[in-house]
């Protein structure tokens, strides 16, 4: 191994070290699911490392559009597949905080791909509409009308209290 190599790997490290558990909150909110999470942050991370090269001065909008748009491809594979009810998602601990958490998470999971991709890039991860259009792969004015109809939604689906966890 060369010692650009090494420095590159090493570069790679940090900002896996430095990112996961934010990519993990993020791939979370694509996918509703802990395991899927993880599946998909290790899958974007797999898929970055051959570009380190060219990405590693911003790493970041590469790897959130691999983790936005293999979420929608991961969710356009499964709807046509039978879903188990055995699995009982986790119950969190926690008090008032947590409920709604989990009723912005269910509302989030009630949306669709894209909408929830939008959503969760505009409003969790603070990207601006041009970044999250950038990251997905489509026009600003789409991220405008998916932002628009998913939080129109999103305020049918949760109740008074819980939107508040959803800026408007």
């Amino acid at each position: 191994m060369s010692d650009r190599d090494a420095q590159a790997r090493a570069q790679f490290e940090q900002y896996v070290a430095a990112r996961r558990q934010a990519l993990l909150r993020t791939a979370y909110l694509l996918t509703g699911q802990h395991a899927d999470a993880e599946d998909l942050v290790q899958l974007a991370l797999v898929k970055a490392m051959p570009h380190w090269a060219k990405i590693a001065h911003d790493p970041e909008p590469y790897v959130r559009k691999v983790l936005a748009r293999e979420s929608i491809s991961r969710w356009r594979r499964r709807r046509w597949r039978e879903v188990s009810t055995e699995h009982v998602p986790e119950q969190e601990q926690g008090g008032a905080d947590q409920t709604d958490r989990a009723a912005v998470r269910a509302a989030l999971l009630q949306l669709a791909p894209r909408q929830r991709a939008v959503v969760v890039l505009r409003y969790f991860d603070d990207l601006t509409e041009a970044q999250t259009a950038q990251a997905l792969g489509i026009a600003v004015g789409t991220v405008k009308s998916q932002s628009r109809d998913a939080m129109a939604r999103l305020r049918e689906l949760l109740p008074p209290e819980g939107a508040e966890a959803v800026r408007r």
